[in-house]
């Protein structure tokens, strides 16, 4: 199955646009890890999270800088290998922002396709086509390259504009919606914080998936963004990390995240419902 069939595979059994961030940060825990160890604690508390919310998601994101900072690779080894087995039919997108040429592009994508068993990585564009290769060689693989991103700082590079008159961000997804995507392996990041790039992107990519970052704790606008990247052709991955991670640190932890990634997805729906298009 291709990358893109994946997508839609994920956007259609699940009836979702949810992505759920994992973002382990062992001080912000419920109460009761706070006496385990540390990657005894992260194990569970994630599994627990996926296990409460993968009703509402259609894919998870975990992010690799969260698990290595604490020392908890094989933590996140661990939890690839459950969560391929246990959920199928949801997406595994690593968080990785790699970029680099050569053998070390080779290596990360060796770590992200092999060892964590990811269907999608993140990727940094800017080093262009080599840099992306390894990866591309995944065919059943795919890849969410840096478009537009959710931070203020993207517009130091991203909203440059070339001599052709495009901006950067305009240039990236051009060439991501052809050159990179002979395969159909390729989507975009693009924050939910910038609709109007966002709806930029979608015009000049109206086939490639959306990853969507910034909805939460961010302050995207949930509507706006639906209107902005839902279209008959093109579905989105919006994810939400903290709101739902961090819903309670109470023994109603479980319960809290449900909750957050329910009112999430419904909210999703709703927007979506009121377009005249394809929830997914």
């Amino acid at each position: 199955m291709s990358f893109i069939q994946r997508c839609t595979q994920a956007w259609s059994i699940r009836s979702s646009m949810l992505c759920v961030g994992l973002d382990p940060e062992p001080s912000r825990y419920p109460k009761e890890f706070q006496s385990r160890h540390s990657h005894e604690a992260t194990e569970a508390f994630c599994k627990g999270i996926i296990q409460a919310t993968a009703s509402y998601a259609c894919a998870f994101k975990p992010q690799i800088a969260h698990f290595a900072a604490i020392g908890a690779e094989a933590v996140l080894e661990r939890l690839s290998q459950w969560f391929k087995t246990e959920y199928p039919d949801h997406l595994w997108i690593l968080d990785a922002k790699r970029g680099d040429i050569g053998s070390t592009a080779q290596h990360y994508a060796t770590e992200a396709f092999q060892r964590y068993r990811a269907d999608a990585v993140t990727l940094s564009p800017y080093m262009g086509t080599d840099s992306l290769e390894p990866f591309l060689g995944y065919g059943d693989k795919g890849i969410f390259l840096l478009c537009r991103t959710s931070n203020p700082g993207g517009d130091d590079l991203q909203m440059q504009t070339l001599q052709s008159g495009e901006r950067v961000f305009e240039h990236i997804a051009r060439i991501a919606a052809h050159r990179w995507n002979t395969h159909g392996q390729t989507g975009l990041v693009v924050g939910a914080t910038y609709p109007a790039e966002l709806a930029r992107v979608r015009a000049i990519a109206p086939t490639l998936p959306l990853l969507i970052p910034g909805i939460g704790a961010q302050g995207g606008d949930l509507q706006a963004t639906v209107a902005a990247a839902v279209t008959p052709t093109g579905g989105i991955f919006v994810n939400s990390s903290r709101v739902i991670l961090y819903a309670s640190a109470g023994t109603d932890w479980q319960m809290a995240a449900a909750q957050e990634a329910r009112n999430t997805q419904t909210a999703l729906q709703q927007a979506a419902a009121s377009l005249d298009a394809p929830r997914a």
